[in-house]
């Protein structure tokens, strides 16, 4: 598993009806992208996280964020 600042760690909920926990990567800690990661939370608060298989990582892609289609109906 690799992440970079801006990445977003995906926990997804073990117990049917929990939701996914997503927090942002705001530090990586380990070496070449390694665990373990310092996470924002959506309420604010931080930990270090060293995900598990229930995880993964969602990388933040910037060519693809906030594209416009001037030409495109929509």
């Amino acid at each position: 598993m690799r992440a970079t600042v801006g990445d977003r760690l995906v926990q997804h909920g073990r117990v049917v009806g929990r939701q996914d926990q997503v927090s942002e990567v705001v530090e990586v800690m380990g070496t070449e992208g390694s665990p373990p990661y310092r996470v924002r939370f959506p309420d604010g608060h931080e930990a270090v996280m060293s995900p598990g298989p229930d995880c993964e990582i969602k990388h933040d892609d910037i060519r693809h964020r906030d594209v416009k289609y001037p030409d495109a109906e929509r």
